[in-house]
């Protein structure tokens, strides 16, 4: 069975969400293609076990750009609770928050230490290394070579299972952009002393450093599944459990011809005029048939992976953390959620506690394919070890594995985008590339939709009059939505080019 479409949607994640959302509701045909046969969202998604709700990686709602902030509203207008942000690291047995407290800092590192971090700090400054290519040398040019090895080195290399100095420094200037040791140590010790002002309302604001967020109060999964509602109410289209098996352009009409297939092993044929794709690079160039030229720079492409092993435990214990970042090599976990802190209503029993043990791998590896009840035994002991709660406590466990979470960022990564991303904007000017992995970008959840937006904006007006490539890295772009987009374009720098 074929069905026609004028745009066909890969992935129902966010950037695909919303660009099938603006669609539909402008009147335009849409449909999605989903690969999960049950929900929508992708790591944004919900997950729900025995009534306790989990938040896969843990979603803040909050944006500089105002576009993105109304279209949340838009969507789910009375689902957002305001959330206190709290963060903490713990390091060999102390705990230290997150953003920094100036003061807590020099009691729990002493007085040496300190100052050892600072004198490294001022000789990153004074000879700082030129160019940095690398995350090891971007960081020690920001905070110095103590700092980095304390509170940067075992945690980056646990979420990324590779060095410091084979990780480009792209990663750590989107990540981190606009803070440094300078900067930490003003807003910390204005914490400290209780000085610390809001920001004014348009003004700048470092996000590593915001206090609070909104939050849907079930869960990021609830921004997506009422998407989904909408879309289906003005018209358009979502079928789940639809994995894109190949794709094929013919230049002459316009058409893309795209199968999917489904997990029983029925196949279905959509036509479309445009495509827009958040599936990874890898996978959406070796469907493409013909495979491009840039099929081997797209199988270079690589994917960091991880699991969520939540621990439900009835325990009195609580701390008011978000999340905790484990930066003790002693563990193998990478970061704890406490889900209460996200929403209340995300941990049904008042006298139970959920939390949810973030462990980072590759697909395949040993942790990946690890038994359910070896990563909970796992978890339960690293748990114990960190002293948050009695492993005797834990009641029941549910394990969460989620693939392609995270686009690594090494030393080939951007040559290999670059190369993939001409030919297919030379010879397919209809496929647009939108979210995380369908970009191989790090982009948070308020930047994927944006590059959704503004592709959406280009379908209607026939040409890719924004480049949405520069979401993320461009402020206009990122903080002032479409308009900003239009501004900072400027009129001499549209390159037309039909796309409908």
């Amino acid at each position: 069975m074929s069905h026609h479409t004028e745009t066909l949607v890969i992935g129902a994640g966010p950037a695909g969400l919303t660009a099938a959302y603006l669609l539909s509701k402008k009147g335009r045909s849409v449909t999605v293609l989903e690969r999960d046969p049950a929900q929508v969202g992708g790591i944004s998604r919900t997950v729900s076990h025995n009534g306790y709700l989990f938040d896969i990686g843990g979603h803040r709602f909050f944006s500089k750009s105002q576009a993105v902030v109304d279209l949340w509203d838009e969507i789910l207008p009375n689902d957002f609770i305001e959330r206190p942000r709290l963060s903490r690291i713990y390091y060999r047995g102390r705990y230290y928050a997150y953003p920094l407290r100036a003061f807590e800092a020099l009691r729990n590192l002493g007085i040496l230490t300190s100052a050892a971090c600072l004198a490294s700090y001022l000789y990153a400054r004074l000879r700082p290394v030129e160019d940095p290519k690398t995350f090891h040398a971007w960081v020690r040019n920001q905070f110095g070579e103590r700092l980095f090895s304390i509170f940067f080195k075992t945690y980056t290399e646990k979420v990324w299972g590779m060095s410091c100095d084979a990780i480009s420094a792209d990663w750590a200037a989107q990540r981190i952009k606009g803070l440094d040791l300078g900067a930490a140590i003003r807003d910390g010790i204005k914490r400290s002393l209780g000085l610390r002002k809001a920001p004014k309302v348009g003004g700048p604001v470092i996000k590593t450093l915001i206090e609070s967020f909104r939050y849907p109060r079930r869960g990021p999964g609830m921004m997506w599944e009422a998407a989904a509602a909408k879309i289906h109410a003005q018209g358009g289209q979502l079928k789940l459990d639809r994995g894109v098996d190949s794709l094929s352009y013919d230049a002459g009409t316009g058409i893309w011809t795209v199968a999917a297939r489904r997990s029983d092993g029925s196949r279905e044929t959509f036509t479309a005029r445009n495509v827009i794709s958040s599936a990874p690079v890898r996978e959406l160039v070796d469907a493409i048939r013909p495979r491009p030229l840039s099929t081997f720079n797209a199988r270079a492409l690589r994917y960091r992976d991880f699991l969520t092993v939540a621990l439900i435990a009835k325990s009195d214990k609580n701390f008011p953390d978000n999340w905790i970042y484990i930066h003790d090599p002693s563990v193998k976990v990478g970061r704890v959620q406490n889900f209460r802190s996200w929403s209340p209503e995300m941990v049904p029993d008042a006298d139970h506690t959920c939390l949810g043990l973030e462990y980072f791998c590759f697909e395949g590896d040993g942790l990946w394919n690890a038994d359910d009840s070896e990563l909970v035994a796992l978890a339960k002991r690293e748990i114990g070890q960190i002293g948050l709660i009695d492993p005797a406590d834990v009641v029941d466990a549910c394990v969460v594995r989620q693939p392609k979470a995270y686009p690594v960022y090494d030393e080939e990564y951007a040559g290999h985008v670059a190369t993939v991303r001409r030919e297919l904007e030379r010879d397919f000017p209809s496929l647009h590339l939108v979210g995380r992995n369908g970009m191989h970008k790090y982009n948070n959840q308020d930047h994927a939709m944006m590059t959704a937006m503004l592709t959406v904006e280009n379908i209607l007006c026939g040409r890719r009059r924004h480049d949405v490539w520069r979401v993320n890295e461009d402020a206009e772009y990122t903080e002032s939505g479409v308009s900003g987009a239009d501004a900072a374009l400027g009129s001499e720098r549209l390159v037309p080019r039909k796309v409908a």
